[in-house]
């Protein structure tokens, strides 16, 4: 299915959003019995399916949210999504989840369709963004994608953040011969040279050390500003009618955020990730240069309220959305305030402004 039907058929799903949460709100608060958290990745293996890059992915390996609610009896119930972002946002409109981990631009497509959540920690954020390209193309920059085959997974965050460096670069997407095509697809399509070049996460490194790619661009070489933005959402309707097991939810990632935040623990960090889609070496490479703290950061802090707002503007250009959603109320900074004062961690993390620089 391409990518214009399948927004399409999310915004017929989405549309029918509001009546179902109006009778949803009518029903009257029931003891919480499960917490249903969706994820916008297949991962990998099967029971438990295995993901990284993330601290919502670690809060997994960790039985973190398992372990805050055990003594109330509460069952923690994992969804993973091979359909990324837009099969996460299909389960929210059937009211199928109460959490969801995703990127920025399938957010921002429920969101501008009425689909009524909040962003309440920021959870793989400056996340890296490669340039994969055929060894022999002769292509050494994103200006020399002008005319080439280039695929791309729509839809997911990969897609704002690449059209939002190629145009810092001086190209538009119809400049390019855009194939769409998820992840492995992509790397397929080099590999069979159906394609020119890539846009591409961690993977990329594979291809490469494999001898059927070169790597020419990264995102955080160039500025964070078109590194991927992903966060931890919750419903508005589970918030109203449990918000002391939201909060349990935000400080307990916090704490996995600390934990793993520490330079101490970057070996076990990477270690645990080799188990998972890639090889640990890959990972590593992914963190070369950048603090722990940079990367696990979340705060819902100036940059990334600014990603997401040029986001919004992005996804409304290139006719993903029928409308610029406001933004700024859409990130709901309770949780994490109280979840930072309490554990005594207002400090810790390094704030980013807009440019993508570090505040002093």
């Amino acid at each position: 299915m391409n990518t214009r039907r399948r927004l399409a058929l999310s915004v017929l799903a989405l549309s029918l959003f509001a009546t179902g949460r109006a009778s949803a709100q009518a029903a009257p608060t029931e003891p919480l019995k499960v917490i249903r958290i969706g994820v916008a990745t297949g991962g990998v293996g099967s029971n438990p399916i295995r993901h990284g890059g993330t601290t919502t992915a670690l809060a997994y390996t960790d039985g973190a949210f398992e372990a805050a609610f055990r003594q109330d009896g509460v069952e923690i119930k994992w969804v993973f999504f091979k359909g990324a972002g837009p099969a996460v946002n299909e389960a929210l409109v059937n009211h199928q989840l109460d959490f969801a981990w995703q990127g920025d631009l399938p957010a921002i497509v429920a969101r501008a369709n009425g689909v009524k959540t909040k962003l309440i920690a920021g959870s793989g954020v400056r996340t890296g963004l490669y340039l994969a390209v055929q060894p022999d193309s002769g292509i050494q920059k994103l200006e020399d994608l002008k005319g080439k085959h280039v695929a791309l997974f729509k839809g997911t965050n990969l897609h704002l953040a690449a059209s939002a460096a190629l145009a810092a670069h001086g190209l538009k997407e119809s400049d390019l011969k855009i194939i769409n095509l998820d992840l492995a697809g992509g790397r397929t399509a080099l590999l069979n040279k159906d394609v020119d070049a890539i846009f591409d996460y961690v993977g990329a490194f594979d291809l490469r050390d494999r001898g059927q790619a070169k790597i020419v661009w990264s995102a955080a070489a160039d500025n964070y500003k078109y590194t991927r933005q992903a966060h931890l959402l919750v419903t508005e309707d589970f918030a109203a009618k449990y918000p002391q097991a939201v909060q349990r939810v935000v400080t307990t990632l916090v704490k996995v955020a600390h934990r793993y935040s520490q330079e101490a623990n970057r070996a076990e960090v990477f270690e645990r990730w080799g188990k998972t889609e890639y090889p640990e070496k890959i990972w590593r490479e992914d963190f070369i240069g950048q603090p722990l703290r940079v990367r696990f950061s979340p705060l819902l802090d100036p940059f990334l309220v600014a990603r997401y707002n040029e986001a919004a503007k992005d996804a409304h250009a290139l006719r993903l959305t029928r409308k610029v959603p406001e933004i700024d109320s859409w990130f709901d900074r309770r949780y994490l305030n109280a979840a930072l004062k309490e554990l005594k961690l207002e400090t810790y993390w390094p704030v980013y402004g807009p440019d993508g620089q570090l505040v002093d």
